[in-house]
């Protein structure tokens, strides 16, 4: 089954929509710890709702890291139970594949949600991507892939990736939130150090259209001499 990379920070794959890495309640973290950011909560929904709208999958496959703290709290169950409450009508089912900040998600299946810690899907297995599993290809979040670029100013911006090899397919955050990890300076997920990215290709979605930048390997040299 061959995947088709979307703009929106998204993958389908046939009738499912697959996406990772939504971290809902960060900015409720984020004040407890004394930063104040505002709150992405409805834009995310909607911005979810208009691709599902558009894309019209039979299954929303959530791939980790739906929520964010470790700690569940009162303000995080409530915008939880308002996302399913408004997504939950738009597709047939969703399936919460656990991340390893979804600590405390179990109350979820009262809603209809399925939860897994994996799943096979035309040929693939999609993990969140914190811990090693057995298999051989993967389609895998948490990493939140982005490499930093220079605009005409010169001017260092970072700008979400997929990366898309043969065997693994790693998801940029949905999360507006997420800015991302420069996989050209770090990588986070044990999975990039397991598999020879050298050969994927690096997609970058911007507004209506994926660019394509070529192989990490090729990209991580010619931005060594800049």
């Amino acid at each position: 089954m061959k995947a088709e990379f979307l703009p929106q920070k998204a993958l389908k794959l046939g009738r499912d929509l697959i996406i990772a890495d939504l971290h809902l309640g960060y900015e409720i973290s984020m004040t407890k710890e004394g930063v104040y950011l505002p709150n992405m909560f409805h834009r995310t929904v909607n911005l979810l709702k208009m691709l599902i709208e558009k894309e019209k999958p039979k299954r929303l496959i959530i791939n980790g890291d739906l929520k964010h703290s470790f700690v569940p709290f009162k303000q995080e169950k409530f915008e939880l139970k308002t996302f399913f409450s408004e997504i939950s009508p738009l597709v047939g089912e969703i399936i919460l594949v656990k991340g390893n900040h979804d600590v405390g998600i179990l109350w979820t299946k009262e809603l209809g949600i399925e939860i897994v810690d994996e799943i096979e899907l035309g040929g693939w297995k999609i993990v969140h991507g914190h811990k090693l599993v057995e298999g051989e290809k993967f389609i895998i979040g948490h990493e939140h892939p982005a490499i930093r670029l220079r605009d005409e100013v010169g001017a260092l911006i970072k700008v979400p990736v997929f990366l898309a090899g043969r065997n693994l397919i790693v998801l940029p955050a949905f999360s507006p939130w997420a800015y991302g990890n420069d996989i050209l300076r770090e990588i986070v997920s044990p999975f990039l150090r397991y598999f020879d990215v050298s050969e994927s290709k690096v997609l970058v979605p911007l507004d209506s259209e994926i660019l394509d930048f070529g192989s990490f390997g090729k990209l991580s040299k010619m931005l060594e001499r800049v």
